[in-house]
């Protein structure tokens, strides 16, 4: 049975292709970087206080935005206040990089309120992952630079991730991402399995993020063009039918067809609730709707709502193999 993906025409998805990606500078110790919670709020001083020493121990100087303290209902302030600090903090040439402290909701509901032909003129990094997947798209689509999936500035931060990120960010370099071999007291492994749909290699541009975000997205003009891209999901605390749900929604608006290849990585308390006896598992829905799909596919790789992630630089391209289970960078995400 050939899958939704494949099976449907594909219609536009909206914004101007990525070609002649941007790169923003790298980051250097002693940079000034910019905190911003786009999003949920924090209303704790302590997490805030580890946030700002997590900046300080990556050799970076942590500047706070004006609105990052505030709270409006389970958002980090209005939608109008967050924008602005979004606006502010890419239009302040002293600092290098922005980073999202967290998560949570909130990111699209400020995508009106952005400038982006500000944002468009002064390229940094944009860190972070969840539901600023909203923003990594949208700066994908309208900004045109080079945006990073990875930890936000209130993760762990465990040595597996910064490794990961400083080679990306400060480095500029281009590594194979691979998940480490697992350190069990058992006869076969479990940890960092990799589990392919479709074998064989792709490249493109990395586009994707968290699945509930982008499914939120189709049909809005915050959509950067997916053609050819390497499409990277993941999610947390969803159930496999809701999983299916929003595949079917990506398939159905055109997505999935137009894409080199797929990557599935860390769906956190993704298991079914209840008796689950007859339903499907989260490897068979991903199954049904990637395998048909005729590019190379796999699950498992690390990233997602984990503590131990790899950093994706959002629009660089990159070259997965699906029976290696990895991810190899083709270009420096940073100049």
């Amino acid at each position: 049975m050939a899958a939704l993906g494949a099976a449907m025409a594909a219609p536009g998805l909206s914004a101007a292709p990525l070609a002649g990606v941007v790169k923003p500078p790298r980051l250097r110790p002693g940079d000034s970087v910019g905190l911003i919670e786009p999003a949920g709020f924090t209303d704790d001083s302590f997490d805030l206080d580890l946030v700002k020493e997590t900046i300080v121990a990556m050799g970076l100087v942590p500047r706070p935005a004006r609105h990052l303290v505030e709270r409006y209902g389970y958002l980090a302030g209005t939608d109008a206040d967050r924008a602005a600090d979004v606006n502010a903090m890419f239009a302040d040439q002293q600092l290098r990089a922005v980073f999202a402290t967290r998560g949570g909701w909130g990111c699209a509901r400020i995508l009106p309120y952005l400038d982006f032909a500000k944002i468009r003129a002064n390229p940094k990094l944009l860190i972070g992952f969840s539901d600023i997947t909203a923003l990594h798209l949208a700066f994908a689509a309208r900004a045109g630079f080079v945006t990073i999936h990875g930890p936000n500035a209130a993760s762990s931060w465990p040595r597996f991730s910064w490794d990961a990120f400083r080679a990306v960010a400060f480095d500029g370099a281009t590594p194979l991402m691979t998940n480490p071999d697992g350190h069990e007291d058992r006869l076969v492994q479990r940890s960092g399995r990799i589990l392919t749909f479709r074998g064989g290699k792709a490249s493109g541009r990395l586009l994707g993020g968290n699945l509930t975000v982008l499914s939120t997205l189709m049909g809005t003009p915050w959509l950067p063009d997916f053609d050819g891209a390497i499409l990277f999901i993941e999610d947390v605390s969803e159930q496999p039918y809701r999983i299916d749900r929003m595949l079917t929604q990506l398939a159905l608006a055109g997505l999935l067809s137009r894409v080199a290849g797929v990557v599935f990585g860390q769906c956190t308390d993704c298991g079914p609730s209840g008796a689950s006896y007859g339903g499907f598992t989260l490897a068979e829905v991903l199954r049904q709707h990637l395998a048909p799909l005729g590019v190379p596919a796999f699950q498992g790789a690390l990233f997602g709502h984990v503590a131990s992630q790899f950093s994706l630089p959002v629009g660089c391209r990159a070259e997965i193999d699906a029976d290696a289970g990895t991810i190899r960078l083709l270009e420096p995400a940073v100049r």
